[in-house]
């Protein structure tokens, strides 16, 4: 990747940014934004920080130090409540934990809020997501409430197949957007935070704060750069084979697919079989045979079952269905 990323920044003529300020880095920032329907977009070297940013921008401005997010938010699951321990900030936990956030559960929340985290999709679910029009419902909940909607769209570059919408279609009626740089795109690291232009130069003072305006962002920028459009164009074909891949996995017994009907190029596989005994016979596969067929399995709350994500990229676009199913019946009956 990075004899590739150079060789890409040698043919295009990029030139380094000094501390967030360069034309191409600053160029890629207007393409994002452009692409989502927004006034402006920063480079952050993690979503992680780009998120806490946000949360920070949008409770300062109300002078509400609570925020509402779904129960299996990024920053209740993995950043070691961050937002409590850093910012001083209150979550609260909106909709239920294996479905999408709707205008429903927001109506549920008693309490003001600054803002909304909405994931799109939702990873923890199996990459599901709400309909478009169950979507358009929340942001108009949100808009008669006055609350400000913040995308968690890690994932979002793999939603727009599903809705058979634009990018800036999706994310109007959010007033910031968080798209990741290497899920989906294959960057090494990074993501972009974009609203409106006073939002974002906001953003950058708290990027600043963070630590995050690095002497050289540009060759964590290049890696995704260079394959955007590549990216962008297969999210259709990846999408349309997870629908196919589904289907095929449909008739393994014992495995169970969620959801039933893929809402992007990912889907959860629950297994019926212990976490450990699925690990054993995917490593005995990956030993004999050289195919890895799923990532770790984790428990599910069934005793006995586990689970594991399938995310539907250019190896599998490359494996027909009746090549690659038998792989997942050998991991419940190990023959």
């Amino acid at each position: 990747m990075l004899r590739k990323t150079a060789d890409w920044c040698d043919a295009n003529g990029v030139t380094n940014d000094i501390y967030g300020e360069g034309a191409f880095l600053n160029d890629f920032e207007r393409n994002i934004a452009s692409r989502l329907g927004k006034a402006a977009a920063v480079f952050m070297p993690s979503g992680v920080m780009a998120q806490l940013a946000a949360v920070r921008i949008w409770t300062r401005r109300t002078g509400l130090p609570r925020f509402g997010m779904h129960p299996t938010s990024h920053l209740i699951l993995h950043e070691r409540e961050a937002y409590q321990a850093l910012l001083g900030l209150h979550g609260v936990v909106v909709g239920p934990r294996h479905a999408p956030l709707l205008a429903k559960d927001l109506q549920t929340v008693g309490e003001p809020l600054a803002c909304l985290l909405v994931e799109l999709p939702i990873r923890e679910a199996g990459g599901q997501l709400p309909t478009w029009e169950e979507l358009e419902t929340l942001k108009t909940a949100a808009r008669d409430r006055g609350l400000r909607l913040h995308m968690d769209g890690a994932r979002l570059w793999e939603s727009r197949a599903f809705y058979g919408r634009s990018y800036s279609e999706v994310a109007e009626g959010f007033a910031s957007v968080y798209v990741s740089t290497y899920k989906g795109l294959g960057g090494v690291a990074g993501a972009f935070l974009a609203g409106d232009a006073d939002f974002v130069e906001e953003a950058k003072i708290w990027r600043r704060r963070m630590g995050g305006t690095l002497v050289h962002l540009t060759p964590l920028a290049a890696s995704s750069a260079m394959r955007l459009e590549e990216r962008l164009q297969q999210m259709d074909a990846c999408y349309a084979r997870a629908l196919s891949l589904a289907k095929a996995l449909a008739s393994v017994p014992g495995l169970t697919i969620n959801p039933t009907t893929p809402h992007a190029n990912m889907m959860h596989l629950h297994f019926d079989a212990p976490a450990v005994l699925v690990a054993q016979r995917r490593d005995a596969i990956a030993e004999a045979e050289g195919v890895w067929v799923v990532n770790d399995p984790r428990p599910s709350d069934i005793p006995g079952r586990c689970y594991s994500e399938l995310y539907v990229g250019d190896t599998l676009a490359e494996m027909g269905d009746d090549a690659a199913a038998p792989f997942f019946a050998r991991l419940l009956k190990g023959a």
